[in-house]
């Protein structure tokens, strides 16, 4: 069993199509949407869900009004600016506990979250699982760890070839979470400014944690100097870039159809992904 992440380093490089089109390639696989934020893997693959769990993570003060003396103390040092009337404002909330813990009459206590919910589902392309933050919701670490803990199991059941994780962009808490432990990371990336100065930290990233990486720059023909420029940085990083997508808007007219690129349309973008695919393949040892 492979896991193979894909991560762009920001939003809007087209990760999730790839990921959608992989799905459609490849055989004996498992899906997961690590993008817990924003996760939009599910609408090129429509999953009918089997299963859903809540998730809790994190903590809120609460004041119980009966055993409050109203001393003020817990407002005085709230740094968040969350205690007022000694109500407690659950978005401004941080779940630091500091509160709790100098409250002289024990009236704060900390609350579990319900955060979000996760789901296990299974599409025309195999099993997938994903996720849902709530409104606010910070933890999405945990949540992505979560995700891919439940990928593997299922992985590991069906003795299934690959897990492929469509990771979410930056390089933060979330990321370092769908990237460690991982076999290889995807980096799609974009011949734009902010696509090259991201591109250099993800790189970095993979690097810190010992995971190998390939390159993918998507819409390529947009800018063919800043594409040029993201080969010639990726050489000198020793970095292998594995594919060059052109721009088409029959990936645009594939989304607003509800399917992947490759289930739309069998032209240049389509043959390019099932390149990737094999180039993936091989990096993969599979």
């Amino acid at each position: 069993m492979k896991e193979v992440v894909v991560l762009s380093g920001k939003g809007g490089t087209g990760k999730t199509s790839i990921v959608a089109s992989f799905a459609a390639i490849a055989k004996k696989k498992v899906l997961a949407d690590c993008d817990v934020d924003a996760a939009d893997l599910y609408l090129l693959l429509q999953p009918q869900v089997k299963q859903e769990h809540e998730f809790w993570s994190g903590q809120t003060a609460y004041i119980d009004s009966g055993r409050c003396n109203q001393c003020g103390l817990c407002q005085e040092v709230c740094r968040f600016g969350a205690i007022e009337n000694y109500v407690v404002d659950p978005i401004s909330c941080e779940g630091c506990g500091f509160c709790s813990q100098v409250c002289p009459v024990d009236a704060i206590i900390m609350r579990e979250n319900m955060s979000g919910h996760w789901f296990i589902s299974e599409t025309h392309y195999g099993p997938l699982v994903h996720a849902r933050l709530g409104v606010a919701q910070e933890n999405s670490g945990k949540l992505v760890a979560l995700v891919r803990q439940n990928a593997k199991h299922i992985a590991e059941e069906g003795n299934l070839g690959y897990i492929i994780v469509d990771g979410p962009p930056g390089i933060g808490c979330a990321v370092i979470s769908s990237l460690s432990g991982a076999d290889l990371a995807l980096l799609v990336t974009e011949p734009t400014l902010s696509g090259m100065h991201d591109l250099d930290r993800i790189i970095e990233l993979c690097r810190h944690f010992g995971i190998p990486a390939l390159v993918c720059i998507n819409k390529y023909d947009i800018n063919e100097e800043n594409s040029r420029q993201i080969e010639n940085y990726c050489a000198k990083q020793k970095v292998a870039v594995v594919s060059r997508i052109p721009f088409d808007n029959v990936v645009t007219e594939a989304l607003v159809n509800g399917l992947p690129v490759v289930e739309f349309s069998d032209g240049r973008v389509s043959r390019e992904i099932e390149n990737l695919w094999q180039s993936v393949s091989l990096a993969l040892g599979v």
